[in-house]
């Protein structure tokens, strides 16, 4: 398989996983390499995600490394064979990796769970509402700049509107539905684009109100997307430094307990749609 240049997350990710099936089964990555016939660099390449691996070579590892989880290596095999060129493959090169990243993320999940604090999720966001988001955080951007950032981001929107939308749940804090981003009247169209997407059957929102004694939460902010089994979900949150995508176990449950808890504490989804509406008629 090819050396890339610039391996995706996803592709990254395949090559983590097999690096994690080789050090539990006890064997180092020159062992790994005299399975495969190839030297340590070129297995280095593979568990870094700089070059891809066959189908053949992901099941003959996996035996290799005594592993038993038929569902895990199924989903390794499809990460490691699919040849998916998606929208996001346009603007290779045109905008950071992590848009792509982000976009296959999402094309290839099963499903995603969303907590919002200050913001209005990505996937809600009007074009007012993420345009004046790019422009406030990008001053220095010209216009056709930040307008190639809200169309890739109102492309990411297929994946709860298209004709195959996953399933997808949103708990979003009252102080990001208050915030006027764009202008009060941006602001009732923001409102009322999160409750005609909220009527869709495999759409669930709740909101935080401010009403709510001792909510803590306000670090909680995450994207939480579901892989082909539960050892390939992926959170992934803001970081000073960009965008950082988390993949470790104990992360992942520490995340996925931390959003049954906001989820938890925020009304219910009718009651938060009614909150939503009366927000709305207020602006």
């Amino acid at each position: 398989m090819g050396r890339r240049q610039q391996p995706t997350a996803r592709q990254v990710r395949l090559g983590l996983e097999l690096r994690k099936l080789r050090e539990a089964a006890g064997l180092k990555a020159t062992e790994a390499a005299g399975l495969l016939g190839v030297n340590s660099v070129q297995m280095s390449q593979i568990e870094s995600g700089i070059s891809g691996v066959s189908e053949q070579r992901v099941r003959r590892l996996a035996a290799n490394y005594a592993c038993s989880d038929e569902k895990l290596i199924d989903a390794l095999v499809v990460m490691a064979t699919d040849r998916t060129r998606g929208w996001w493959e346009e603007y290779q090169g045109i905008l950071p990796a992590a848009y792509q990243d982000l976009a296959e993320l999402d094309h290839h999940a099963r499903f995603r769970h969303d907590v919002a604090v200050i913001h209005v999720p990505g996937l809600f966001q009007t074009e007012d509402y993420a345009r004046a988001l790019f422009a406030y955080m990008n001053p220095e951007f010209p216009d056709s700049e930040v307008g190639l950032r809200v169309e890739h981001r109102m492309k990411r929107r297929v994946v709860i509107e298209g004709p195959a939308p996953i399933p997808y749940e949103t708990v979003i804090h009252e102080a990001a539905l208050r915030i006027n981003v764009a202008g009060r009247a941006a602001t009732r169209a923001q409102l009322t684009r999160i409750l005609e997407t909220s009527e869709a059957a495999h759409v669930t929102v709740r909101v935080i109100p401010f009403a709510l004694d001792d909510f803590a939460g306000a670090g909680s902010t995450m994207v939480h997307l579901g892989g082909a089994v539960a050892r390939l979900e992926t959170v992934v949150r803001d970081a000073p430094h960009g965008t950082a995508f988390v993949d470790s176990e104990a992360q992942l449950e520490h995340f996925r307990k931390l959003f049954r808890k906001v989820k938890e504490e925020a009304l219910p989804p009718q009651q938060s749609r009614d909150l939503i509406h009366q927000l709305a008629k207020e602006l």
